[in-house]
Formats: C-alpha cells, structure tokens, sequence
C-alpha cells in the first residue's frame, strides 16, 4: 500500500464513494491502519464548490470527485483492492488537503 493508492471502497456506501485515496505517508505502515479520502462520484454531488480543495479524477471511466472532509482511518485488513496509483497526481492532492488543513485562511 502506497500513499496516493486507489482502493475499492468495501464500506456501505460504496455506490456513491465507489474508491478511497490512501493519502498517509509511507513512514507509518507499521501500522496496522491507512487514512483515507473518499472518492465520490461526481454524480453524486450537487456541486463542486473549490476545485483545487476537491480535485476530480477519472477511475475505471468513472468521473469521481476527492472529499477530504470525509478523511478517515480503516483498518488494512477493511482497505479494498488496489485499483491504480494517483502518485502522478500528488501535488494536486496534497494541495487539497493543505488548503483543509493549513491555518492560512483562518
């Protein structure tokens, strides 16, 4: 497991949130846990208010939006199989979460 791996989501709301993003860096794998972003369909959404603080990317032809209020831990044993890598894709990922974590804006 990567940071920036698509997985399946094996939760319950897997229609919606079809993928999660592994975003924690490589240094805690010992653990037995990943935090993870939903990636939810962009069909799923009203709409897309800050596209640099929820990025969209295409998975499997499925057009999905990254929603990092959503950010959770699982259990590595409950993360879905690997579907692609977003590692191309970091800075703009990073980007989104810094805009939700930094005290820039207040």
């Amino acid at each position: 497991m990567a940071q920036f791996d698509v997985h399946r989501n094996t939760g319950k709301h897997r229609d919606d949130i079809p993928y999660v993003l592994a975003v924690q860096s490589a240094i805690f794998d010992v653990y037995r846990r990943r935090v993870v972003v939903p990636l939810v369909r962009k069909t799923a959404l009203a709409a897309i208010a800050d596209h640099r603080f929820n990025p969209s990317f295409k998975i499997e032809r499925v057009e999905v939006v990254l929603h990092p209020l959503e950010i959770v831990s699982i259990p590595n044993d409950k993360l879905g199989e690997f579907v692609k890598s977003l590692a191309n894709e970091g800075d703009r990922i990073t980007d989104a979460l810094d805009v939700m974590l930094s005290r820039v804006w207040g």
